[in-house]
C-alpha cells in the first residue's frame, strides 16, 4: 500500500478579491494582494479518531496569542474599505415555526428592559421557550373516571382496572394460568393473555376399571401420542375393558393424526365385536387391522405402497393394546409400545408381555447380540413393524393370558419404558395402591418419565385385573 506524503498548503484562491491563483504567486494579478501576509492556517489537532488511527495531544507550549491582528478581508472590487463586521447577535432567526424572532436591540426583546428576567442557569429567559415549547398547561397524575350518564342516582360500574372479574358460564373454559379467565378460540386467557396448552399436550381419562395419562414431554413440541379406553360387556354379561395406545412415528408426515386415528378405530372395533361373542384374541387381531386400515386411508391417493415406493413417507404410527376380562387378559401389538404384568403381591414375578418390533429385538432374536449390546446401539429404536401406507407387510401380534392372582396390567409407549424398561423396575415404578388407584398410578407413572428426562411423549394406561363386574357399561 502506498504511503500518503502530506503536501504544504498553497492558496487557490485571492483572499481579497476571490481571483485564482496559481501556486507560485506571491501577488494577486488581479488586485496586486501580497498574498505573503496570508497567515498559514493553524494546525488541526483532532480530537476524533478516525480510519483507526488515535487522536493526537493537543501541541505543547503556550496558547496561541489572542492580541494577533488577522488580516481584514477586503470587499470585492479592490477597494480599500473592510467589508462590514458582523456580530452572531445581529442575526436574526426564526424560530421552530418560521416565525421571526424578536431583535436583541428592540424595545420588545426582554433583554432590553432591566426589569426583565434575567436568562436561567440553561441560557435562556426563564419563562421563556427557546426551541422547546414548554408552555403547556400542567396535566394531572391521574385522570378520574367520568360518572355514568344518567343522573347520580344509577349505580356506578367497578373500575375495570381493579375490580373482581365477572363469574364466566359453567360451560366456559377457564385459563390454566389465573383461573379467572375464559379461553377464546384462539386458545388465549381473555383475562391475562396467557396461551393455554394443547388439548393433546397432557390428557386424562378415567373408568371405573382403567386410567390413562398422556403427556407431551419435555423435549418434544407437541404430542403425537394416542391412547383410547373403554368398557363393553360379554355375551355372558362379565365386563371387558379395553386399552389401545398408539404411538406416531416422529419420521412420518403428521404422525399425531395417525396415531389418534388408529386408536379410535381400534377401540371402535373391539366395542363393536366383543357384545356380539367374537373371541377377545380374534376381536383385538381384527381391531388392529381395522387400526391399519384408518391409517391408511389418510395418505393421499397418490401415495403407493409397499416396497414398490419405500421412500413414500405416508402417515404413521404403532399400536399396542389390553383387553381385560373376569378371567382372561389379551394383549395385541404393532411396534415397540408394550404391556407389562404387576401383580398385586409383590413377592411375585413381574413381566413384559411383548416382543418389540425393532432392530434391537431382532438382534437379539437372532443371538448375534444380547439385550443389552443390543439395546445400547444407536440403531435399536428403529422399528421394523408399523402402521402405515408405506408398511411392508401387517403383522399383529397376540397373545392371550389367564393371571393366577391380581395385578395391574400397565400399556405404555416407549416414552416410559426408556425410563424403566425391565420388568423389575417397572413394577418398582408402579405404586402399591396402583388397582385401587388407577389413575394415580398413571400419574405417577408419567411423572416417573418427567423426571427422567422427559424426552418423548408419555403415554400410559392402568388397568387391574381381573376386571370388575362394575367396569361393565360401554364409556
Amino acid at each position: 500500500m502506498m504511503s500518503q506524503i502530506p503536501q504544504p498548503t498553497a492558496l487557490s484562491r485571492c483572499p481579497s478579491c476571490e481571483e485564482p491563483l496559481d501556486a507560485a504567486d506571491r501577488f494577486c494579478g488581479a488586485c496586486g494582494y501580497d498574498l505573503s501576509t496570508v497567515s498559514a492556517p493553524p494546525q488541526d489537532h483532532p480530537t476524533i479518531a478516525m480510519n483507526g488511527t488515535p487522536a493526537g495531544p493537543p501541541p505543547a507550549g503556550p496558547p496561541a496569542d489572542p492580541s494577533v491582528d488577522w488580516p481584514v478581508a477586503r470587499q470585492a472590487g479592490g477597494t480599500e474599505t473592510p467589508a462590514p463586521v458582523h456580530r452572531a447577535a445581529d442575526i436574526r432567526g426564526t424560530d421552530s415555526g418560521g416565525s421571526e424572532l424578536p431583535h436583541p436591540e428592540h424595545p420588545e426583546h426582554p433583554q432590553a428592559d432591566p426589569a426583565a428576567p434575567r436568562p436561567a442557569a440553561s441560557g435562556r429567559p426563564a419563562g421563556k421557550p427557546s426551541g422547546v415549547r414548554f408552555d403547556r398547561p400542567p396535566e394531572p397524575d391521574e385522570y378520574p373516571l367520568a360518572p355514568p350518564a344518567g343522573g347520580p342516582d344509577r349505580e356506578v360500574p367497578a373500575d375495570p382496572r381493579t375490580g373482581d372479574l365477572p363469574a364466566p358460564p359453567a360451560e366456559a373454559k377457564l385459563c390454566v394460568a389465573c383461573r379467572a379467565g375464559q379461553v377464546d378460540p384462539d386458545g388465549y386467557c381473555e383475562n391475562c393473555g396467557h396461551a393455554q396448552p394443547r388439548e393433546r399436550d397432557h390428557m386424562e381419562q378415567e373408568l371405573g376399571a382403567v386410567a390413562a395419562v398422556s403427556d407431551r414431554g419435555l423435549r418434544h413440541h407437541r404430542n403425537e401420542d394416542a391412547f383410547a379406553v373403554s368398557s363393553t360387556a360379554l355375551p355372558d354379561g362379565s365386563p371387558a375393558v379395553v386399552a389401545i395406545v398408539c404411538d406416531g412415528v416422529s419420521s412420518a408426515t403428521r404422525p399425531d393424526e395417525a396415531s389418534l386415528a388408529a386408536a379410535n378405530a381400534a377401540n371402535e372395533a373391539l366395542l363393536a365385536a366383543l357384545p356380539l361373542g367374537t373371541h377377545p384374541q380374534a376381536a383385538m387381531h381384527e381391531a388392529i387391522v381395522a387400526a391399519s386400515d384408518a391409517v391408511n386411508a389418510l395418505a393421499g391417493p397418490d401415495t403407493a405402497q409397499g416396497e414398490h415406493a419405500p421412500h413414500v413417507n405416508a402417515p404413521a404410527c404403532t399400536i399396542v393394546g389390553a383387553l381385560v376380562t373376569p378371567t382372561l387378559l389379551v394383549v395385541g401389538w404393532v411396534g415397540d409400545s408394550r404391556v407389562y404384568w404387576v401383580p398385586v403381591d409383590r413377592s411375585s414375578m413381574p413381566a413384559r408381555l411383548t416382543e418389540d418390533d425393532s432392530w434391537a429385538a431382532q438382534m437379539v432374536a437372532a443371538g448375534l447380540m444380547n439385550e443389552a449390546e443390543a439395546y445400547a446401539d444407536e440403531r435399536a429404536h428403529a422399528i421394523t413393524g408399523w402402521l402405515g401406507a408405506d408398511a411392508y407387510e401387517l403383522e399383529p401380534h397376540t397373545v392371550s393370558f389367564k393371571p393366577d392372582r391380581p395385578g395391574v396390567v400397565v400399556v405404555c409407549t416407549d416414552g416410559l419404558w426408556n425410563y424403566a424398561e425391565t420388568a423389575e423396575e417397572m413394577a418398582e415404578a408402579v405404586p402399591l395402591d396402583a388397582a385401587e388407584r388407577p389413575l394415580h398410578a398413571a400419574r405417577v407413572l408419567v411423572g416417573h418419565a418427567l423426571d427422567g428426562g422427559g424426552h418423548d411423549n408419555v403415554t400410559v394406561t392402568v388397568l387391574p385385573f381381573p376386571a370388575p363386574s362394575q367396569g361393565a357399561g360401554s364409556a
